[in-house]
C-alpha cells in the first residue's frame, strides 16, 4: 500500500495550537485506519536562545506560526477528517471547502531546507539590548556599577559598555551574560 502517491499540503490551524492539531491528527488517522493516505505532519520549527535573568535559555519556536505542513495523499474522508480536527481552519490554498492545493516540490524543500538549516546553526540569540540603554553589571570586577551600552558585537555575543569609574567613563568589554537591563 506504500505505492500510493502523496503530496505536501499546508493545514491551516489557529495560532498556538498546531501541537494540539498535529496530535489530534496523527490521532485520527491512526484510530480510523488510514496511515497509509498520510505519512507526516510536521510543524516547521527553530531553536531560539534568550537570555533570561542572567541565563542562556533554549526555546522552540514555530518557524510558520499557524501552518501545519502534511504529506498525504488526500482521497475519499481524508481531507474531510483532518479539516473536522479541533482547531483546524482549513487548507491553505484552497476556496472554502475546496480542493487542497498541493505545495510544489522546490517550495517544500525550501521550507524543510530552512528548516533543517535552523537546526544546524543552533545558537540564534535574541539580542535584548540597544545602543545608548542603560545596563547594570551582574558579573565580573564591575558588579552593581551601572553602565550604558555603546557598542553590541552580535559575532563574540559581547557589548561594550562605558562604566563611570571616578567620575570618568571607562569602555569594558562583557558578554552578554554579564549585564542586564536595569
Amino acid at each position: 500500500m506504500s505505492d500510493i502517491e502523496k503530496k505536501w499540503y499546508v493545514v491551516r490551524a489557529i495560532s498556538g495550537k498546531e501541537k494540539k492539531v498535529k496530535e489530534f491528527i496523527e490521532s485520527e488517522i491512526k484510530a480510523r485506519g488510514l496511515a497509509d493516505y498520510v505519512s507526516q505532519v510536521l510543524i516547521p520549527t527553530e531553536k531560539v536562545f534568550q537570555i533570561r535573568n542572567g541565563k542562556k535559555v533554549s526555546k522552540e519556536r514555530s518557524y510558520l506560526p499557524g501552518y501545519i505542513l502534511i504529506e498525504a495523499n488526500l482521497v475519499g474522508e481524508v481531507p474531510h477528517i483532518i479539516r473536522n480536527v479541533t482547531n483546524v481552519i482549513g487548507f491553505l490554498g484552497s476556496e472554502k471547502r475546496g480542493e487542497p492545493v498541493a505545495l510544489r516540490l522546490s517550495e517544500v524543500n525550501r521550507i524543510l531546507g530552512k528548516v533543517d538549516e535552523l537546526a544546524e546553526t543552533g545558537e540564534e540569540i535574541n539580542i535584548p539590548f540597544v545602543v545608548g540603554e542603560n545596563v547594570k553589571v551582574i558579573d565580573g570586577p564591575f558588579n552593581n556599577f551601572s553602565a550604558v551600552v555603546e557598542v553590541i558585537n552580535e559575532d563574540k555575543k559581547k557589548l561594550t559598555v562605558s562604566v563611570k569609574i571616578f567620575g570618568r567613563k571607562t569602555p569594558v568589554e562583557l558578554s552578554y551574560m554579564q549585564v542586564e537591563k536595569e
